[in-house]
């Protein structure tokens, strides 16, 4: 049974989505393709870099991520909360960093920005779209439509072709419990180790873990700016393309989503575990996997495992690869599965999954 991505991604049931994306082609999106030899290995920043990007502007938090060669993965935390906090002006703001915005609502920011009253018809429409925009700002579809359409745009300007890039939509997973979000965001950290194109975390590129290890993405960042690109020659959709790119570029890094043991975290939404135990958990799940890498598994298991009530036999899971596959469009225990289920008047069996391996 197929659900309509509206049922899959439901904020009143959890704000936490894991989601995946491949691409179509035979050449690789990344990495070096072995069939014309040409390296694509740059476009993993392009990637990691729009992710970051977008969080700045959406109210979605990155959680944790891993580019590789032909798909991609991402937890995402969808921060509802704040954007309902946000004045209409804040999010006509934040969505014009990326778009232009309708006639009326660049009118309406003309004159505020020039501090002339706005006529009351005008406020109005504005209010209006202002509602449809604050909406968007945390919906996974938006969030994934940029990121996919900007990565595809690029990668086609770069190969000098047309045509689709991305196998088809998304896939996403709802997570329904914390020991569940701690295994899957370790699942996804650990892409790289388990695919044997990394030794240990450090080396893992292009993922969370190595940014979190190295302390990047811990503060917003200002972008570095490319060179303007020549729009000579092109016609109104390239030049309208062209200008997409170039605000997406010039947005700042958003920072990864703290853990809860993060010092700076005062107030607003985190990881709900400590960073140093989770590092641990990768770490240990990386040599359990690779018992051959090098290093040696620890006796006893990672005290945030008990912590967290995850089941020692999430081990096994991990080796085959295909730990999440088998999981429909939601994972948690069996509590969490119980809500979701209910929900959508499903169920906890059949197309709704419990991670019963995974919970204690």
């Amino acid at each position: 049974m197929t659900l309509p991505r509206s049922s899959q991604i439901s904020i009143d049931d959890t704000p936490w989505y894991h989601v995946v994306n491949r691409c179509v082609r035979r050449a690789y999106l990344c990495g070096k393709d072995p069939y014309t030899g040409v390296s694509y290995e740059h476009r993993r920043q392009w990637i990691e870099d729009r992710m970051m990007q977008l969080a700045s502007v959406f109210c979605i938090d990155v959680a944790a991520f891993a580019v590789m060669s032909n798909h991609y993965h991402i937890v995402l935390h969808v921060d509802k909360t704040s954007a309902m906090g946000l004045s209409d002006d804040e999010v006509l703001s934040k969505w014009t960093q990326l778009f232009s915005g309708t006639l009326l609502v660049r009118q309406y920011l003309e004159l505020v920005e020039q501090g002339k009253s706005v006529p009351d018809y005008l406020a109005s429409a504005v209010e209006e779209v202002a509602s449809v925009y604050r909406s968007r700002l945390f919906d996974v579809s938006w969030f994934m439509r940029v990121l996919n359409e900007s990565v595809a745009r690029m990668a086609n300007k770069e190969d000098e072709v047309k045509g689709r890039f991305w196998e088809g939509r998304f896939k996403s997973q709802a997570i329904m419990d914390e020991s569940v979000l701690m295994t899957v965001m370790a699942y996804v950290d650990l892409n790289p180790v388990r695919a044997s194109i990394a030794e240990d975390l450090l080396s893992s590129d292009f993922t969370s873990v190595q940014c979190r290890i190295m302390g990047r993405y811990k503060h917003e960042q200002p972008a570095v700016l490319d060179a303007v690109d020549d729009e000579s020659g092109l016609d109104e959709v390239g030049q309208s393309v062209n200008l997409f790119l170039s605000r997406l570029k010039a947005l700042p890094f958003s920072r990864l989503l703290p853990f809860k043991s993060d010092s700076s975290v005062s107030s607003g939404a985190y990881v709900p575990f400590n960073l140093e135990g989770y590092i641990e958990f990768v770490d240990y799940m990386g040599r359990a996997v690779h018992p051959d890498k090098s290093g040696c598994i620890a006796d006893s298991v990672p005290s945030i495992m008990d912590e967290m009530g995850v089941n020692s036999a999430i081990v096994d899971e991990f080796k085959d690869g295909g730990f999440l596959v088998k999981f429909g469009f939601a994972i948690g225990c069996q509590s969490g599965m119980k809500r979701v289920g209910a929900s959508k008047g499903l169920g906890v069996s059949g197309v709704v999954f419990v991670a019963d391996q995974i919970c204690a």
